[in-house]
């Protein structure tokens, strides 16, 4: 399934013919398609079938569906010939239906019509075909053409003919597009220049398209009575344009029948003499309520209920008034052209599950007025419905142009009810999309999953397809059915009662480890869930025999702390017999090919599948079984992707049929259930995500740091996603002999002029040395006589090193729902939200303000505190140490005596009035800075106390609350809270970003910077040249939390810069002249997370193309790196330049991860270079713009070739939280050992780390980086007993950090000897510290000492024979001590 081109169809036959003979049944082929036109059809079907393996583009329909020939007539009539361009086909059966029945009358011409979809418009032949087809026609018609680089090629085709065609008609599009517009002297060509009305209101458009595409359906109703008493032609032409609206908006056969007769009678010359007679438009509701089975369309909600109260039609169940209503919100486009079969399955289905349905539907793009006016009751302001699914996959307001979601949210937060946007295939037809390993087109993903999820809506289920031969939607049963049950399960939640509401909690247990049972990033998991379950029992909700702390719900579900899986102490819910197992789940058996029969030997005894976990009355508390593959490296090498096992597939099949939970609740950042095998979005019956949810709703609480995950999330598993916030962030201080230094340069710079100023340098040097700061900063030998200057030099640079360390940001412990921090934890947050300027609000940062009071520029003060001049290191001190005090004092003042915030607004404005009295006015006066400017300060703290507000709220249960009573959980951006701190308050359902607005220009300027850096800073290591090639990693989050800057930061390496469209939307990029650059353009290996993958397929495509453009630059190749190792591939290779210059790689769809991390965490693997081929069996999959619709194809060879010639890899850090050693992602994802054995000179590439987490970004190499790393968080006392004070998951976050630490020194080779030799002296040889880590969590300890003895082992720590010993001794203590509790 990789790859369409290469293998044939991997369905089963049966299916084929199944889908083929569904399309052949005429029952939604409406009755007036004459029996003739299928018959013509049939050959075109199959010749359609070979073609969609043809031309690797996702669209593969051809338009010679869309074309009608009259036949040759004797008497001698004109023809007309029509050329039309759409975005969706609900058009074409209608159209083809009102040409058929014109040639049929003969009467006046013979019709001749052609239509394109414009997605087709990519084919090069295609585009040729349509290029061909205009030149001989009398008319062009284009509707709803939004995206960019197709609309360009619409406009470069029509504007050729423009001069000779009748008439050019375009209904709302692009701009660009709409200026072609042409009917006699009307034209549109000053669109967005010309004062008059008509051209006003395209000028309005900027605040949102939705309000533009209503006033111009205003203006449509009135215009045509006002001008037709008009005398001037121009008037008569701009009322036929309006007239041609409303035909076309009107879309039935009969409008567009006259439509075609109007135009042709007035503007093809031939027929100039004939009147030909038309009706006026049939015009339909604007927006209302439409029922198959009604008389007419309403629109007064009271007039449809009373027609639905006395349907004979339906069952028992409908006529009850406690059965659950559904809202659905339907395109009228659809129904209008007759083109609504699939609309008519889903209300159907609803009702057969004895659901009550309001079908609303909308002509404009705005659907917000509509949804509040027919389902909100407008006398009690409840609403009408318990549910909303709209049908449409469009944004609720604003459709695939431009979106409003502000005014979509506040729609939907008055209406208070779960909302769900289910997608019918647009550019697909079935065959297409379910041969796709991909899943739904990428343009699709941006318009209708990216752009809905800014408004809250979830479950992107795909429940209609589409008919190759007429265009006509169709619905896919088994879909339909997972749509319907879905939304009535949510609808449920709103009606029943919460003591009879049941929750299953899941928890993880990752890597599956004893001692790792409730993992999840940054979050306290057992002192959540005990803190939600307090709090839903006195809420009423039935949860029975809860222990007394959250130590003893510990103990309950894993009994003593010995989680380990393959004993029995973990405690059994359930034990499933395999009869009722293979009952139960109807795909059991697609899993026997990977895990042979059930029960198979994982979550089972043999006999029976166990369910691990413990019920609490109505709440099940369950632990998620594990991916399954973790011990076993063979597999972990070859699997390109699994399935789940039969453990797995029976805990959600118990939670769903047997203790039949309302809702599952998954408990943190993150399970495996979301990245299970499937598309990659749009899920089919046989993705085994959508198999194991079945019908569950599913909450999930997700750290808000994480959106691309949650994404993956929401749009694999159909979660509501709820934020959590990471722990509050530190300084990380100083401590032992970094302490020491810090106090001997204080002393240095007061006594630095007397005589002991040698005498201070010298113990400097030895303490930097103790430290090992020798790595990083170069010393002078000791005892050497250096002259004052040079004294200052070396001071200021271990001073530089040491404040660097010092105010590094730590999150400190762990995080637990419902606990938000008190105000003084929020400090080091705030200092770090304060120190970015933020022009596009106005606010100059603190560092900056302070700097400008000393006539300094704070980005020189950086620079020279960088380069260790002393003066500017301790200037950055002071200015540091001044926006501390400044803003502690400000947190200080806005809060009581319990540390809490009180009312911020009040106090802000009585402390915003007092000039003088300004709580950091007073602690400036006492600093060098007090002439500080007033006026910057006031909007900086104004700014900072509305994020102290947000930091501080808690939101968390209430959101979780919401969605468990079936209501809305208001949306917000995941991400950085010191980037954007929009994304607090948590408790949000987390959106990602519209994945067509990156990078920004912001994100571009920022990039440059890093870029400009990188290549110095590669320069000076090399001997003053340029790195030829760079190999990269991109991952999902770093690029939504800095909107596209790593993205940016490829761009700007190859020299090409993005140029965003009309709409801010960025699908193009263009080279940058050399003379502009000043290098050459450097080479680049990028290799794209899974889910970086998934979020941002058209970046990967922008990408691609851009590559391509350089290689094929004609440019000397000593200043094209690019091209200079392209030639040389496609040389070897016998490839073109093209194929040779593929340079984007990921995982095969729908699979994730090297899978190196899994091998380090397990210590399953023999030698370096097995973790070096897993990398290039499971990353070298790359990404082909030529052939999107491809997926990932497989090309080992280019990407070994291309990786040989790197000289540095990169990657980025963005986000305090997250560093090197603290997940093991970034190891599983660095090639530089693997580079270094790929290279024909066998040398080791330079490893960098591009470090922007704060304003004075840094780029490192990786030692450096793992060296700050390791004395900032696992050598940092703060660090350790921050996270030893919760207890038995602190445990297990240490010896993470000492394994993600093997993980660097396997993959890179780049960890010093000293870090594990600290490590050691700190846990191992502190006898009271080993104490407590043995009794807190005896599993995880044995783990910290088996990886110490497994980095000896492994040649990456020397050290004496006493400690090794030491440590054995220690294992087998700790293994007795563990048997002796089992016994």
């Amino acid at each position: 399934m990789a790859s369409l081109v290469s293998s044939p169809f991997t369905l089963p036959n049966s299916k084929v013919e199944h889908l083929s003979s569904f399309s052949q049944k005429n029952y939604f082929l409406h009755s007036f398609l004459p029996k003739k036109f299928n018959n013509t059809n049939t050959q075109s079907s199959h010749k359609f079938k070979c073609a969609a393996i043809g031309n690797g583009l996702f669209t593969q329909t051809t338009p010679e569906v869309r074309r009608i020939v009259p036949e040759k007539s004797s008497n001698g009539l004109p023809t007309v010939k029509i050329v039309y361009v759409v975005l969706e086909a609900q058009y074409q059966s209608s159209l083809t239906a009102a040409v058929q029945s014109l040639n049929q009358s003969g009467q006046y011409a013979s019709f001749e019509v052609v239509g394109y979809l414009v997605e087709e418009l990519r084919d090069a032949n295609t585009y040729k075909t349509f290029c061909k087809d205009l030149e001989d026609a009398n008319i062009f018609i284009g509707s709803l053409i939004f995206v960019e680089e197709l609309a360009l090629k619409v406009k470069d085709a029509v504007e050729k003919e423009r001069e000779r065609l009748d008439a050019v008609l375009v209904f709302p599009s692009m701009p660009e597009v709409m200026r072609l517009n042409k009917l006699g002297s009307f034209s549109m060509s000053q669109l967005g220049q010309s004062k008059s009305p008509f051209f006003q209101l395209f000028k309005k458009k900027n605040k949102s398209s939705a309000g533009f595409a209503d006033s111009m359906l205003k203006l449509v109703r009135t215009l045509p009575k006002v001008l037709k008493y008009l005398p001037s032609d121009k008037a008569q032409d701009a009322r036929m344009y309006i007239l041609s609206l409303q035909f076309w908006l009107g879309g039935s056969p009969d409008n567009l029948v006259n439509f075609l007769k109007m135009i042709s009678g007035s503007y093809v010359p031939a027929l100039k003499g004939t009147k030909i007679e038309y009706s006026d438009p049939v015009l339909y509701l604007d927006s209302g309520i439409w029922h198959p089975l009604a008389p007419c369309m309403y629109d007064d909600v009271k007039e449809y209920l009373n027609w639905y109260a006395t349907r004979r039609d339906t069952n028992e169940q409908l006529k009850n008034p406690n059965s659950p209503v559904i809202g659905l919100v339907l395109q009228r486009s659809h129904i209008v052209t007759g083109d609504e079969s699939h609309y008519v399955a889903v209300i159907m289905e609803l009702e057969a599950r004895g659901a009550k349905v309001i079908p609303i539907f909308a002509g404009g793009l705005d659907f917000s007025g509509p949804v509040e006016r027919y389902f909100i009751d407008p006398i009690t302001k409840k609403p009408m419905v318990n549910s909303v699914v709209s049908l449409t996959g469009f944004a609720l307001v604003g459709g695939p142009a431009r979106q409003d979601h502000p005014r979509a949210v506040e729609a939907l937060m008055k209406l208070d009810v779960p909302y769900i946007v289910a997608l019918p295939l647009v550019f697909q037809t079935t065959e297409e999309w379910l041969n796709s390993t991909l899943g739904l087109h990428p343009i699709q993903v941006a318009l209708q999953v990216a752009l809905p999820e800014l408004d809250g809506g979830m479950e992107p289920i795909v429940f209609a397809g589409r008919d190759p031969r007429t265009g006509k939607s169709h619905a896919l049963h088994k879909r339909v059915e997972q749509l319907c049950t879905r939304a009535i399960k949510w609808a449920e939640l709103k009606r029943k009662s919460k003591a009879e509401k049941k929750l299953a909690i899941t928890v993880f247990s990752f890597p599956p480890d004893k001692g790792n049972v409730g993992t999840a990033a940054y979050l306290n998991v057992f002192a959540s869930i005990y803190s939600v379950l307090k709090d839903l029992k006195s809420d009423g909700y039935s949860v029975e025999g809860l222990p007394e702390t959250a130590e003893a719900l510990i103990e309950d579900i894993i009994h003593d702390k010995e989680a380990q899986f393959n004993s029995p102490n973990l405690n059994i819910a359930y034990k499933m017999g395999v009869r009722e197992y293979q009952n139960l789940t109807p795909y059991a058996t697609a899993l026997e090919e990977n895990w042979g029969k059930p029960p198979g030997n994982l979550n089972s005894d043999g006999e029976n599948l166990l369910v691990y976990g413990k019920q609490y009355g109505n709440v099940f508390i369950g632990v998620q079984p594990t991916f399954g593959y973790e011990g076993d490296p063979m597999r972990l090498l070859f699997s390109k992707s699994a399935s789940p096992h039969h453990g797995f597939a029976a805990y959600y099949s118990f939670v769903e049929k047997i203790f039949k939970a309302d809702a599952v609740l998954h408990f943190g950042t993150h399970g495996s259930l979301e990245f299970m095998p499937g598309k990659q979005v749009g899920m089919s019956d046989v993705c085994y995500p959508d198999s194991l949810i079945g019908n569950i709703p599913n909450v999930y609480y997700y750290a808000a740091n994480n959106p691309s995950e949650a994404t993956v999330a929401k749009r694999r598993s159909y979660a509501n996603t709820i934020s959590y916030l990471t722990p509050p962030a530190e300084n990380a201080g100083l401590y032992k002999g970094l302490k020491q230094l810090s106090e001997l340069i204080s002393s240095y710079q007061s006594l630095k002029d007397t005589g002991r100023g040698p005498q201070i340098v010298n113990s400097i040097i030895s303490t930097a040395r103790q430290c090992n700061l020798d790595k990083d900063v170069d010393l002078p030998e000791e005892g050497v006589e250096i002259s004052a200057k040079e004294r200052d030099l070396v001071v200021g640079k271990v001073y530089s090193k040491i404040m660097e360390i010092e105010s590094r940001l730590l999150p400190c412990g762990l995080h637990v729902i419902g606990e938000p921090p008190s105000a003084m934890e929020a400090v080091a947050t705030l200092v770090n939200i304060a120190a970015l300027d933020r022009p596009e609000d106005g606010i100059s940062s603190l560092p900056s303000i302070l700097a400008e009071t000393v006539g300094r520029e704070i980005e020189d003060v950086y620079r020279g505190s960088d380069k260790g001049i002393l003066r500017d290191v301790e200037l950055l001190r002071q200015i540091t140490e001044a926006s501390r005090g400044a803003i502690s004092a400000f947190v200080e003042r806005t809060t009581n005596k319990k540390g809490q915030v009180v009312d911020v607004a009040d106090k802000l404005t009585s402390i915003l009035g007092f000039g003088l009295n300004e709580p950091w006015i007073q602690y400036l006066s006492n600093t060098k800075f007090y002439r500080a400017d007033r006026e910057k300060l006031r909007v900086l703290f104004q700014f900072l106390g509305e994020c102290l507000k947000l930091v501080v709220a808690d939101n968390e249960l209430g959101s979780l609350k919401q969605a468990l009573e079936g209501k809305y959980v208001e949306p917000g951006p995941g991400g950085d809270p010191i980037r954007n701190p929009k994304v607090l308050p948590t408790g949000k359902n987390i959106h990602a970003l519209d994945p067509q607005a990156i990078p920004t220009t912001a994100a571009m300027q920022s990039a440059k910077v890093v870029v400009d850096r990188l290549l110095e800073r590669q320069k000076i290591d090399n001997g003053g040249k340029y790195p030829e090639t760079v190999a990269l990693v991109l991952w999902g989050t770093d690029n939504i939390k800095t909107y596209g800057e790593s993205l940016a930061q490829v761009l700007w390496m190859i020299g090409v810069r993005p140029v965003a469209d009309t709409f801010g939307r960025v699908n193009r990029v263009e080279p940058v002249s050399l003379e502009e650059l000043g290098r050459p353009r450097v080479d680049v290996v990028v290799n794209c997370s899974g889910v970086f993958r998934d979020l941002f397929i058209n970046q990967m495509n922008l990408l691609d193309r851009a590559v391509k453009m350089v290689a094929e630059l004609d440019e000397p190749e000593d200043q094209n790196y690019v091209r200079k190792h392209a030639l040389e591939q496609a040389k070897t290779l016998g490839v073109e330049v093209r194929e040779a210059a593929s340079r984007i790689f990921s995982n095969a769809s729908g699979s994730y991860s090297s899978n190196i991390n899994l091998a380090v965490e397990n210590s399953s693997w023999n030698d370096e270079k097995q973790l070096q081929d897993m990398y290039l069996s499971r990353k070298s999959f790359a990404f082909d713009s030529d052939a999107p619709g491809a997926g990932m194809t497989e090309k080992r060879k280019i990407f070994e070739m291309a990786l040989s010639t790197a000289d540095a890899t990169f990657q980025n850090l963005d986000s305090s939280e997250i560093s090197l050693t603290d997940v093991s992602h970034y190891f599983d994802s660095d090639p530089t050992n693997l580079v270094q054995n790929l290279r024909k000179d066998g040398k080791k590439p330079s490893a960098y780390i591009a470090d922007t987490t704060t304003a004075n970004a840094q780029v490192r190499t990786l030692s450096e980086t793992v060296r700050l790393d390791a004395r900032t968080k696992l050598l940092n006392p703060k660090w350790y007993e921050g996270m030893l004070s919760t207890g038995y998951e602190g445990v297990r976050e240490i010896e993470k950090r000492l394994t993600n630490t093997v993980g660097w020194s396997a993959t890179s080779g780049q960890v010093d000897n000293w870090v594990y030799e600290e490590a050691n002296t700190t846990f191992i040889q502190d006898e009271q510290m080993l104490n407590r880590l043995m009794s807190t969590n005896p599993n995880s300890f044995r783990k910290l000492i088996q990886t110490f003895l497994e980095a000896n082992g492994r040649g990456y720590w020397e050290t004496s024979a006493e400690n090794i010993e030491r440590l054995r001794q220690l294992y087998s203590e700790v293994e007795d001590k563990i048997e002796g509790i089992d016994r």
